[in-house]
């Protein structure tokens, strides 16, 4: 794991007594890496996180980077997933939220990080994915007839 010396920070910078924060939610929130809610009067305004630790970001920058680069993995997978839709800065912010999860998880439960791989999002739900890949060949103009692959 290429980002393990962003961890080593992260472990620096936050520690590893996990019994001040009740949830990973708390952690991500102390952090500032949550995603802000500003509504009013049924309008949604500008969603954008609080301020953290700038070192605690840094690292959580320099780590989340490196994992976006690390090919088959989880977090690859959910930044390729979400920046086509919600742009580079915001896709990485996902990605160092999901860190800091994982994080508050492997010193809560004192399991080690197990990567769910690149093709999580496949395995979750295949009938999707199929849904997905049929839609995009019709709307290319093509006819689509399924037959179940021989075992």
């Amino acid at each position: 794991m290429p980002f393990t010396c962003a961890y080593l920070w992260i472990w620096v910078l936050v520690g590893t007594d996990m019994s001040r924060f009740p949830s990973a939610g708390h952690l991500a929130s102390w952090a500032g890496r949550c995603p802000g809610n500003h509504q009013s009067a049924g309008k949604r305004r500008s969603g954008r996180s609080r301020k953290g630790s700038k070192w605690l970001g840094i690292a959580l920058e320099e780590a989340a980077l490196a994992a976006t680069r690390t090919n088959g993995s989880y977090l690859q997978a959910l930044y390729r997933r979400l920046r086509p839709r919600i742009g580079h800065g915001r896709a990485l912010g996902a990605v160092k939220h999901s860190m800091l999860i994982a994080y508050w998880h492997m010193f809560t439960t004192g399991e080690v990080y197990r990567d769910l791989g690149g093709d999580y999002y496949q395995r979750r739900d295949p009938e999707r994915q199929t849904r997905r890949l049929v839609a995009q060949l019709e709307r290319l103009g093509h006819h689509v007839i399924l037959e179940a692959a021989a075992a």
